[in-house]
């Protein structure tokens, strides 16, 4: 590849290296599930449930409908090849990886330590308790553990209790590993508990571990820039993500590449491009997104690669709204060209679209394309019917392409569900 790439083919390199190069199989197993994930990487957790649990949508994009029991049982097994860790933000990686983590959870614990007034320092007593609970009769969930010294009182999803404060903070340090979840309520267990003993006997140093998360996530990501390697893991020593892009350059792993329009403070962006990076001669795929899929979760990412400005509306006040309370970007080809907001009406069995918005450019066949996706997405989730609302650019245009579907008035109350942290809340 030349040493300078337009956007297009970065965006197209881009897409491959997260799969969105390979055609959908005609059935979705195991195999292509890890396969999937092994692309990814990592895969963000969220709470938001308003069409599906974002854990679920990245493999829904890339290889179409499919039994999210199948996940389920990959995720939340006795022994689960995967295990959840603050690695992007909370999310699900290969057990395997633990030890590449072990710099975090270091920092992590020296963070805590440091604060004088931080909680650990007047609740330690009841941290080592959790923590004899969980060796005594381990794996646990929350409500299981009771303790008279437990203060607080329950409220709503921020306002944790001393139990659950003491086991987060015992997850960030890694002495506490998720053993899955009951619906979507952790299951606490001591790390030996759940993490092969030969990866927790096998930490993995500072240096050591950053290099090879950066070199997994310019795998992941095919072209890209400090910013954004460092983001896929939120690796906030830019000194030492410089010095293991070096080092891979050395090895011969990247190779120093610029991208037209990529630029930082009015100059050409630095720019690494993976070795094993696929440059297709175009896409043909159509894909609903997540907003954290990797593709877009890094919001300056996705404006260089897409001219996609993408803000999420959950906390904005519903008359305020642009686009939508949980609007999902859509890809055609090689281009994100629209915005949908779609939320699962269980009790009716419909898939209400929200809103749809166009973006600058989309393909001739764009609403058919969408439309096609979206009836998809609506049996995949068990829904029989499909209702238009009426707000948006692109609402009739996805309304004539959806024959047989309802249509109704712009949503005027917010959902009432919440985010999970961007931060550990300790």
């Amino acid at each position: 590849m030349r040493e300078t790439l337009g956007r297009a083919e970065a965006r197209r390199i881009a897409l491959a290296a997260q799969g969105f190069a390979r055609p959908r199989p005609a059935t979705v197993g195991t195999r292509q599930l890890n396969g999937a994930l092994a692309r990814m990487a990592t895969l963000q957790i969220d709470s938001v449930n308003v069409f599906a649990r974002s854990h679920y949508m990245p493999l829904f994009s890339r290889l179409g409908a499919y039994d999210t029991a199948l996940l389920d049982r990959l995720l939340f097994s006795r022994r689960p090849p995967y295990v959840e860790f603050w690695a992007h933000v909370a999310a699900f990686i290969p057990a395997e990886d633990w030890a590449l983590f072990r710099f975090r959870m270091d920092d992590h614990r020296a963070k805590y330590a440091e604060k004088a007034d931080a909680w650990m320092a007047t609740h330690s007593e009841i941290v080592e308790w959790v923590r004899t609970e969980l060796a005594s009769r381990g794996p646990l969930r929350p409500a299981q553990i009771e303790h008279d010294a437990a203060g607080g009182q329950r409220g709503p999803w921020w306002g944790w209790n001393d139990v659950k404060l003491a086991l987060e903070y015992l997850w960030l340090i890694g002495d506490v590993a998720i053993a899955g979840r009951r619906g979507f309520e952790r299951r606490y267990a001591l790390a030996d508990q759940v993490i092969p003993a030969p990866v927790l006997a096998s930490p993995v140093a500072r240096p050591d571990a950053i290099r090879e998360l950066v070199r997994r996530a310019a795998r992941a990501y095919g072209v890209a820039t400090a910013s954004d390697l460092a983001d896929y893991w939120r690796i906030r020593d830019r000194r030492a993500v410089l010095t293991a892009l070096d080092e891979l350059t050395e090895q011969g792993e990247l190779r120093r590449v610029s991208v037209e329009g990529w630029e930082v403070g009015g100059r050409p962006a630095k720019a690494w491009l993976h070795r094993d990076a696929v440059l297709p001669r175009r896409l043909t795929g159509a894909a609903i997104l997540t907003p954290f899929d990797p593709l877009v979760w890094f919001r300056d990412r996705a404006e260089r690669l897409f001219d996609f400005e993408y803000r999420i509306e959950i906390y904005t006040p519903s008359p305020q709204r642009r686009f939508g309370y949980y609007s999902l970007p859509v890809l055609v080809g090689d281009d994100i060209v629209g915005r949908v907001d779609l939320k699962a009406d269980r009790a009716s069995g419909t898939l209400l679209v929200q809103s749809a918005w166009w973006e600058h450019r989309r393909p001739a066949d764009a609403a058919d394309r969408i439309a096609a996706e979206i009836r998809l997405a609506a049996a995949w989730q068990g829904l029989e019917r499909v209702s238009v609302s009426r707000w948006g650019d692109a609402v009739d245009d996805l309304a004539g392409a959806l024959p047989g579907a309802a249509r109704h008035d712009r949503p005027t109350t917010p959902e009432a569900v919440a985010l999970a942290p961007e931060e550990p809340v300790l």
